[in-house]
Formats: structure tokens, sequence, C-alpha cells
């Protein structure tokens, strides 16, 4: 069953959509509603949610920058953006962050509950390619290599640069396969049990790669400008370019959609193949000439999943390698995660009270990947860093009531809630009773 979360400014519309929702006989288990961004935002850090309707203009944050925050969170939850305007330049931009549709106001009921039922089957079902991989019709599977003329040329490319582009058929290749860039970036899939050795023989291998690689292609394919192949060593291998305006356009930066689409990869891997994929993603730089530079700064990403084996999405510029003249050490690495995570609650500790913030915000002031940060949060503390955010809050409040004549919408007010039942919603889900019922 799925969760659906329901976001607008104007409760009639929530409701409204809820009840449609509850009456459409489609597998849905809670349906959650939220009037403003912030409010949703919460919903998605503490509830499992699948699918996110949201309006597209609601105030202090809009359904843009909540799809994007609730994708930092949340990598796999879905979108549909609904609207009361037919702007192009806002489908585009939903549309390119991966919302599965764009709907205007006002909503057709039968079209609104057709697109929901489309993104609820998508979401329970591979393609079919790799549905039939599933079955174990291994013997009658035929896997073929995508794009084999170029999987050569492109491993060739991130070996060493200057070969390929020297080469005026090399050059050609590439013009064909629009390598453009001019930035790129490298992400590199490595299967666990999969070659010389391995838990998995050579049959087995080429299915499972073939799947990973399937369900990377659907991933790229959604939102990304992107070629995939097969590289040695039994890994995936994944270039992603932008365009000058393309690498300018995320608000959220285009690490965080790396890190995102990372969490996301490992997700749907797990889900469908149940492997635990290890992926290391490289910076971004500018320039065919760097393809060996980001392909070595993806493969070491990699290499930091034996020193955390229970994580298994690395950026390479979460690690400050330059800071050291070797490999870290055990000691070295434990004292700079401990340093991160302390960092991290000094400044939560002084900014809990802000409205609107963000783990995004508190990875970039550490210098981190809201993915590495979240991580070495729980690791060290036991608890994540959101779970953290709403204690000082709770705490603080509770205080508030307990010792000051304040009313509720300045306690709200005080520790970072827009509004006074959203609060409210937040206190009697956290200590069991209401605001009100603590008072009296």
């Amino acid at each position: 069953m799925f969760n659906i979360l329901v976001v607008d400014d104007e409760p009639l519309i929530c409701k409204g959509l809820s009840s449609l929702l509850a009456s459409s006989g489609l597998d849905i288990g809670h349906i959650y509603t939220a009037g403003s961004g912030y409010e949703a935002l919460d919903c998605v850090r503490m509830e499992e949610i699948d699918l996110l309707v949201t309006d597209i203009q609601m105030g202090a944050m809009s359904g843009i920058e909540l799809m994007q925050h609730a994708k930092l969170a949340k990598p796999w939850v879905q979108t549909i953006i609904i609207s009361a305007h037919e702007t192009f330049q806002y489908a585009q931009m939903a549309v390119r962050l991966g919302a599965k549709d764009y709907l205007i106001k006002p909503l057709n009921s039968e079209q609104f509950l057709d697109s929901v039922r489309n993104v609820l089957l998508k979401m329970d079902k591979p393609s079919p390619e790799l549905a039939t991989l599933m079955s174990g019709i291994g013997d009658s599977f035929r896997l073929e290599e995508p794009l084999p003329a170029y999987s050569q040329l492109l491993n060739a490319l991130l070996a060493d640069p200057g070969i390929v582009l020297g080469n005026e058929e090399g050059m050609r290749n590439l013009d064909e396969l629009q390598m453009k860039g001019p930035y790129f970036s490298v992400i590199k899939l490595k299967l666990p049990g999969v070659g010389l050795g391995k838990k998995y023989n050579a049959r087995d291998s080429g299915l499972l790669l073939y799947g990973v690689l399937n369900i990377a292609k659907e991933l790229l394919d959604q939102e990304w400008n992107s070629i995939a192949f097969y590289s040695p060593g039994e890994e995936i291998t994944v270039i992603i370019q932008w365009d000058e305006k393309s690498y300018e356009e995320s608000a959220a930066g285009q690490v965080g959609r790396l890190d995102m689409l990372g969490r996301s990869l490992h997700f749907n891997i797990h889900k469908y193949l149940h492997l635990n994929v290890v992926i290391g993603i490289s910076q971004i730089l500018k320039g065919l000439s760097f393809m060996e530079v980001l392909n070595r700064q993806a493969s070491k990403a990699i290499l930091w999943n034996k020193e955390h084996n229970d994580h298994y999405v690395f950026y390479y510029g979460d690690f400050n390698w330059n800071n050291y003249t070797a490999d870290p050490s055990a000691e070295e690495l434990h004292t700079r995660s401990n340093l991160i995570v302390q960092r991290a609650k000094e400044y939560i500790d002084g900014n809990y009270a802000q409205k609107g913030l963000t783990i995004h915000e508190v990875a970039k002031k550490n210098h981190v990947s809201p993915n590495y940060l979240s991580y070495l949060f729980k690791k060290n503390t036991g608890h994540n860093l959101w779970e953290y955010v709403i204690k000082l809050r709770m705490e603080d409040s509770r205080e508030m009531i307990l010792h000051t004549d304040l009313r509720r919408y300045e306690i709200a007010e005080r520790v970072g809630y827009e509004s006074p039942e959203h609060f409210s919603k937040i206190f009697k889900k956290y200590y069991g009773i209401s605001p009100s019922e603590l008072k009296k």
C-alpha cells in the first residue's frame, strides 16, 4: 500500500483531493495533508511518503522547492505538480527535476486519478525487460550490451582522454554521442559478489549486471543527460553531463542532485534485485580532458565502503583527500567523523528555531553532502539529524508551555514553526498530548 501527501495552501483543495483519493479504490494506505511547504517537509521527514502531490505556488516555499528538499530527504519519493498557471517554464523545470506529471487547476477528477494511478503502477513494477530477467528465464534471456560500438570508446576516454581527444575518429564518435558537456561527473556502481572468484558465476553475474544497467538507464532517462555502460572490473559506469544553462538551474545544487541520484539508484537496485550496490560519485569538472580524474575519483570514493561497510553511496568531495599525504588511518577517519558531527550539532543548537532550517543547509556549513552528514550523525549519535532538531524544538516549547504565559502561536513562532496547528500536531506526536492538555 502507498502513502500519499497532498499539499496546498487552500484547505478545501486538500480536503477535496484527499476525499477523491480515499474513494478511488487505489492501493492507498495513508493520505496526509499539509497547508505549506514547511509543514509538508516535516511530514516527508517523519512519515513514509511514496507520492507527493503539491501545488506549485504556496508562499514561503514553492512546490518546486518542496520537491527538491523532499528528494534530498528521500530521493525515491515521486511527485505530481498541480498549478493554477499553465506556465511552460514551471512545467519544464518540474519535469526536469523528475515530476511525473504537471496538472492544471481546476483539476479534472478522472485525469487526476489516472495520473496518480500511473505513478503508483510504475513505482510498484520494474520495467518489462527487468521483470523478464527476475522471472528466472535465464537460458532464453539474451543480453545485449547497450551501444556496444561505443563502450570501448567511453572506457578508453576514462582511462586516457588524451588519446581519444587527439584522434579524429574518436572525436567524431563522441560528437555522435553528443558528449559536449562542458560539465561532467562520473558515477560508478560496484556489485557485491560479482566478478572472478566471487559469489555469482559468470552467467548470473551477467544477468545481475544487465539488471543494474537496466534500472540505472530507466532512472537516468527521466531527468538526466547521461550515458550508462559496462566497464572493466564488473562495474557499471555512468557519465553525467550538463550544458552551461542546465548546470546553473538547480537551486539545490548539482552535487545535491547527484547525491539524490546515487541514493535513488541504490534504493531501486536493492528493491528489485536485493543487492547492496556500492556507488561512488566524482566531483563535477569542466572539460572532457578531466575524464580520467573523474573516473579515478569515483573509483576511490567506492573504496570508503571498506571503512563504512553499512553505507553504500559515497561522494568523493566528502573526504577532503588533499588534507592527507596518504590514505587516512582509521584514527584520522574517526577524528574527522566526530568533528563533522560535533560541528553539525553546534550549528543545530544555535539555529534549530530558524524557520525553514534544512539538512542541506547544515551539510553545506560542514562542506559535506546531506547524505554523508545524515549517515555520520545517525552512526555517532544513534538518532537521525532531523529527530535531533525536533527534540530541541519540543524540549524548548515544553519549557515555555510550563513556565511562561506565552500563547501557542508565540511558542510555535519561537521554535521555528510557521503555523500553531502544525506545531501542535508535531508536539502531540512527540509527547502524546497536545500543548493545551500539558498546560492544564
